[in-house]
């Protein structure tokens, strides 16, 4: 019974000397298709061209192998992977707990979290803490959580309706804009505010520079040499 025991298969192309066929379908540098080839020609046309020559599509019949080179081609890539990262959306799920009978400001503060949450492009979970007596009032939580959902509608709604967690009271809110659409926002806005201080800087030299007092000028002294007077 065959038992694989080394280590990860690798995920590298073929290239060069390392595809074992007798003959390959080519692509030239530019995309062309050259046609299906022996690999000794396929090799020889990479060596005059001073390319690799990549294996491609390993499944087809015959293979696919294309001409590049191969160091440019992984660096490119890796950098599209990169760019691919950064831009990628996480879905996020923020937490604010809030009680039945918040004061008006600490609504105001607790209301300005969500929707600082929201505009960012994430999720959040609203939950009203019940304490003693306050659990046979759960009313109290749903008509606070209603208020807060009408309040930022602007910006969310209602993902999943409040329900009762025990001792607590939960509502989810989602996002009207997505992750992705968010950040390239905060982006836009983080470049303006960049170009607005750019801005107020090449100003305020400028002005400097007009209300700079100019050097006063220097007065010509009169060098008409003095004749000496003489005594008879």
């Amino acid at each position: 019974m065959w038992c694989y025991r080394g280590g990860s298969i690798s995920a590298e192309p073929r290239i060069n000397d390392r595809i074992r066929v007798p003959e390959v379908r080519l692509v030239g540098p530019s995309g062309e298709q050259v046609g299906i080839v022996p690999l000794a020609k396929a090799l020889e046309l990479a060596q005059e061209y001073d390319l690799d020559l990549v294996e491609v599509a390993a499944t087809a019949r015959p293979p696919v192998c294309k001409l590049m080179d191969y160091g440019k081609f992984k660096y490119e890539s890796a950098m599209k992977a990169r760019e691919a990262r950064k831009n990628q959306a996480h879905t996020v799920i923020k937490e604010m707990k809030l009680r039945p009978k918040i004061d008006p400001h600490d609504y105001d503060t607790k209301k300005g979290h969500v929707v600082r949450f929201l505009k960012q492009g994430d999720k959040v979970k609203i939950t009203i803490m019940f304490r003693g007596r306050e659990q046979s009032r759960p009313e109290l939580g749903f008509r606070l959580l209603q208020r807060l959902a009408s309040d930022v509608e602007d910006l969310g709604f209602i993902e999943s309706n409040p329900k009762q967690d025990g001792r607590n009271m939960i509502m989810v809110l989602g996002p009207h804009k997505k992750k992705t659409e968010a950040m390239a926002e905060a982006r836009e806005a983080q470049a303006a505010r960049k170009a607005e201080r750019q801005g107020y800087a090449t100003e305020e030299s400028a002005d400097a520079g007009a209300e700079a007092p100019a050097e006063a000028p220097v007065e010509a002294k009169d060098e008409t040499p003095v004749e000496a007077s003489s005594e008879a």
